[in-house]
C-alpha cells in the first residue's frame, strides 16, 4: 500500500472511530460518573500501549524534550479537554455538542497561524474550516434549540475543550514529529488515566458507580478503538498531512453517525443532511487545492518526462 493510500485509510478510520464514540462515552455515563469513565479508559489504554512497546521492542525517548511534551499531552490533549466532554455529555445533546466542536479546526487554524507560520494558514485553509462549519450547522438546525438555562455550561465546557485540543495538535506537528505514534501515547496516557481516576475519588460520589455490562464494554471500546487505534492513526496522520486538513475530520465524523444510523437503524436522511455533507466536502475540497494541485504538477512532470 503506497503512502498516500495510507493517508486516505488512515483519515477514513479516525472519522469511522469518532463518529462513535460520542454514543460510546455516553453509554458509558449511564452507570459511571465522568472522571471514572475517562480514567479507567485512559489508564487501560496506557497499559496495553506499554505492553505494545515492550512486545515490539520499540524505544520510549525519555530525554527532558520528551518528558515536557509527555506531561503537556497528559494535561492538554487528555486531563483537560476529555474532563470537559465528559461532564458535558451529560447534560448537552449529541446534535448540539457535534456544532460546539466543529470549533475545533477555527482552534487549529488560530494556532497554526502563530505557532506553524507558512505551513497551515492560509486562505484556502480558513475558507475550507468556514465551508465545513456551516455544513455542520445545516446539518443539525433542526435539533439546535439550545436551552440556555440547562446547557450553558455544558456548552461552554465543550466550546473550551474543542479550543484546548487545538493545541497539541500544532505543538505535535512542531516539536514531537521525531515521537513514534505508540510512545506519543503511553506515558499522557498513563498520566491522565491515574490523575483522572484520583479526581474521581476525590470530587465524584462514588457509592453511584455501577459496573454494568454496558460500561464495561464502553470502557473497553473506548480504550482500544477510540484511544489506542484512533490516537495512534492520528498521530501518524499528523506527520503526513497539514494539521488544519486533520482537524476537519470533525466535520466529518456527525456525517458518518448520521449516514450510519440511515444504513443500519432506517433513520431518515434529510435534504439538509445532503446539503450540509456537500458543504462539508467542498470546504475540505478547498483545503486540499494546494496539495491537490501540486500532485497534479508532479504527476505531469512524471509523464512528460
Amino acid at each position: 500500500m503506497n503512502n498516500n493510500l495510507k493517508i486516505v485509510v488512515g483519515y477514513i478510520l479516525i472519522c469511522l472511530i469518532w463518529g462513535s464514540t460520542w454514543l460510546a462515552i455516553r453509554l458509558g455515563l449511564d452507570s459511571l460518573t465522568p472522571f471514572i469513565s475517562a480514567g479507567l479508559r485512559f489508564f487501560l489504554a496506557s497499559i496495553i500501549i506499554f505492553m505494545i512497546l515492550r512486545f515490539r521492542k520499540m524505544p520510549l525517548p525519555l530525554d527532558p524534550k520528551s518528558i515536557k511534551i509527555y506531561i503537556f499531552l497528559a494535561f492538554f490533549s487528555f486531563v483537560i479537554p476529555f474532563g470537559l466532554v465528559y461532564w458535558a455529555e451529560q447534560f448537552v445533546p449529541s446534535g448540539l455538542t457535534s456544532v460546539m466542536f466543529g470549533i475545533f479546526p477555527f482552534s487549529v487554524f488560530i494556532f497554526s497561524w502563530f505557532i506553524l507560520k507558512g505551513e497551515s494558514a492560509d486562505f484556502f485553509k480558513l475558507f475550507s474550516v468556514v465551508l465545513g462549519f456551516i455544513g455542520i450547522v445545516i446539518i443539525f438546525s433542526d435539533s439546535l434549540q439550545i436551552d440556555v438555562e440547562n446547557y450553558s455550561l455544558g456548552l461552554a465546557a465543550v466550546l473550551l475543550s474543542a479550543i484546548i485540543q487545538g493545541l497539541p495538535a500544532v505543538v505535535l506537528k512542531k516539536w514531537g514529529g521525531y515521537l513514534n505514534p505508540f510512545s506519543i501515547n503511553a506515558i499522557p496516557l498513563l498520566i491522565a488515566g491515574l490523575t483522572m481516576i484520583l479526581l474521581s475519588y476525590l470530587v465524584e460520589q462514588t457509592s453511584t458507580w455501577q459496573f454494568t455490562g454496558k460500561a464495561i464494554i464502553s470502557i473497553i471500546y473506548l480504550a482500544l478503538v477510540g484511544t489506542i487505534t484512533a490516537f495512534t492513526v492520528y498521530y501518524w496522520l499528523l506527520k503526513q498531512i497539514n494539521a488544519v486538513i486533520l482537524s476537519l475530520s470533525s466535520f466529518i465524523t456527525p456525517i458518518i453517525a448520521i449516514i450510519l444510523g440511515w444504513i443500519f437503524l432506517d433513520e431518515q436522511l434529510s435534504q439538509k443532511v445532503l446539503i450540509g455533507s456537500l458543504f462539508v466536502l467542498i470546504g475540505i475540497l478547498f483545503g486540499n487545492l494546494k496539495g491537490l494541485r501540486k500532485f497534479y504538477l508532479n504527476k505531469k512532470g512524471t509523464v512528460n518526462a
